[in-house]
């Protein structure tokens, strides 16, 4: 270890409030408690009464690799001696596994500013991490992984499996199809593998590490490639390289969007390294599995898998929010996650059930006018499952009067699943805004097309860089954003019924102050915040294109 990181644990000892290490390792270790029901309930990050006036750039070594764990492990008071199982909070665990290299950036610390003053959606997000964490941080493990990636998904989802983004990405980790089916996640009518807890860390590990391994160990390269994509950091690096510049992520220019990603992370880092820094006191996660992997052998419905495990259906979803049906998937795969107190009472039941109780069917008599699609579609479930579930020809009409063996749990699936359900169908697909441009008729003018397509005259002059008061000439054409139908669906909103099943995206947004500088236009801050400047000039309320220096704008960002 050099003496410069030995010099800056030496500081951090004497900085106060930071436990010995050999107090730490001499210390009796808690014992896990049994597994608890599952409880979705935020956990609770609360201001607590002191914070340390110490700057927490300066307790961060510049090693990395296990100098850089080593350092961490100092500076969060824990031992390096300890194995994973050793630990009664997860929290601690993942603390003795921090690896990744510390920056003092202004970026960082508005992203640390914000956590700092949201405890709120902070404890929202780890309350659903109590689910999950276990499983990351121990795949994380395995693979020799730095361990503020399984903080990513605060970043990415706020741990929100059935979190959907408008560039289509789902789950916790956010995959989008492509990238999905690249890493081997499963994706059809009754499955995606996106949002499945294990198929989707399995998928985002492999992801990273292969971003890893291309941007030779430079972990923030590969993060910042895993929300953009490669090719542009590597086109990023590229110009750097031309122009003599350095390659760092620090120093490339990448799209606003990842410049703030990867300080959300880097900040996230620092919150959990050192809570009550930043005002904050996070509850303990029990560092032990919440749940387990059971084989169900065959298809199920979800309805009668609950039942047996003890649970709702709601609660039951949320452990497997893969499956967005009334049961399992017919072709696979065969398991289900069930809480680890419960997995061998679970195992036992399923295999002594019938194909009958598995799904959990009743009969229905065909009338007049009844197909199979309609029927399907009255049963949330597909044509082709109700011919495989009767024994009928893939091709034939119906005989009016016949029984129809049809399931009868299509009508319990939680809101989240429906409306995940509503997404595969593709009605949600329609509610993404869609630019199209419109052709000005003789006589029209910018208030009367804005009151014809019910968007601000203002917010249309901006996005076609003119002023309320410009006279069109016809023929003219401009660009018109429209919105149909969008509804924003809250993370913690767990209501059935509240807003569009076809509709719904699932996101947290946040609001930030900008301050204008000399020689910003709408269009450099609209760029800056990865928003339209239509978006912009909508939040402000503004009625011209030029802004002045010390200007303060609204801006509104997804958090994830």
């Amino acid at each position: 270890m050099s003496s410069k990181v030995l010099r800056r644990l030496f500081e951090a000892l004497l900085a106060g409030g930071i436990l010995a290490l050999t107090a730490c390792a001499s210390a009796p270790v808690e014992r896990p408690e049994p597994p608890q029901r599952l409880v979705l309930q935020p956990v609770a990050i609360v201001p607590v009464t002191t914070v340390s006036d110490a700057d927490p750039a300066q307790l961060s070594a510049s090693a990395t690799g296990n100098t850089q764990s080593a350092a961490n492990a100092v500076i969060t008071g824990l031992s390096p001696e300890l194995k994973p199982a050793d630990y009664s909070d997860l929290f601690d665990r993942i603390r003795a596994g921090f690896r990744l290299p510390d920056s003092e950036h202004a970026a960082v610390d508005r992203e640390l500013e914000w956590y700092a003053g949201n405890p709120e959606y902070l404890g929202r997000a780890f309350g659903r991490a109590d689910l999950y964490l276990y499983h990351i941080v121990t795949e994380l493990e395995a693979r020799g992984m730095p361990l503020e990636l399984a903080l990513l998904p605060v970043v990415e989802s706020a741990f929100e499996p059935y979190a959907y983004s408008p560039s289509r990405a789902s789950g916790l980790w956010q995959f989008i199809p492509d990238t999905g089916s690249r890493y081997n996640l499963k994706q059809d009518w009754w499955y995606d593998g996106r949002r499945d807890v294990i198929e989707s860390t399995r998928a985002a590990l492999d992801y990273l590490q292969a971003l890893n391994t291309e941007f030779n160990g430079d972990w923030l390269l590969a993060i910042a490639a895993y929300n953009c994509g490669e090719m542009n950091v590597e086109r990023a690096v590229a110009r750097n390289q031309a122009a003599g510049l350095p390659t760092d992520f620090w120093n490339l220019k990448l799209p606003a969007e990842t410049r703030a990603y990867v300080p959300k992370l880097l900040a996230m880092g620092r919150v959990v390294a050192h809570p009550e820094r930043y005002g904050l006191s996070f509850n303990k996660i029990p560092n032990q599995p919440y749940f387990a992997k059971v084989d169900t052998q065959s298809q199920i419905s979800m309805h009668v898998a609950a039942e047996i495990a003890g649970l709702t259906d709601a609660e039951l979803y949320e452990l497997n929010p893969a499956f967005h049906r009334w049961a399992t998937d017919p072709t696979g795969p065969y398991y289900l996650l069930v809480p680890a107190d419960t997995a061998e009472a679970f195992r036992t039941s399923v295999v002594q059930l019938t194909s009958d109780q598995r799904l959990n069917v009743r009969a229905y008599q065909v009338h007049g006018g009844d197909t199979m699609n309609l029927v399907a579609k009255r049963f949330h479930t597909s044509s082709q499952e109700l011919r495989e579930l009767n024994e009928l020809p893939q091709k034939g009409r119906l005989l009016v009067g016949s029984a129809l063996k049809v399931p009868s749990d299509s009508n319990l699936l939680p809101a989240k699943a429906l409306r995940a359900a509503a997404l595969v169908d593709g009605r949600a697909h329609r509610s993404r805004r869609e630019r199209s441009r419109v052709v000005v008729r003789r006589g029209e003018t910018l208030w009367a097309i804005a009151h014809k397509h019910g968007v601000d005259v203002n917010a249309l002059a901006l996005m076609n860089g003119m002023q309320p008061t410009t006279v069109l000439r016809t023929g003219q054409r401009l660009r018109l954003a429209t919105a149909s139908g969008t509804a924003n669906i809250s993370v913690d909103d767990e209501e059935a019924g509240r807003g569009s099943a076809g509709s719904a995206e699932i996101s947290d947004t946040r609001q930030v102050t900008h301050t204008v500088h000399a020689g910003e236009t709408l269009f450099h801050v609209a760029q800056e915040y990865h928003v339209s400047v239509a978006q912009v000039a909508s939040w402000n309320r503004l009625s011209r294109t030029k802004l002045v220096p010390g200007q303060k704008l609204i801006i509104r960002q997804s958090t994830h």
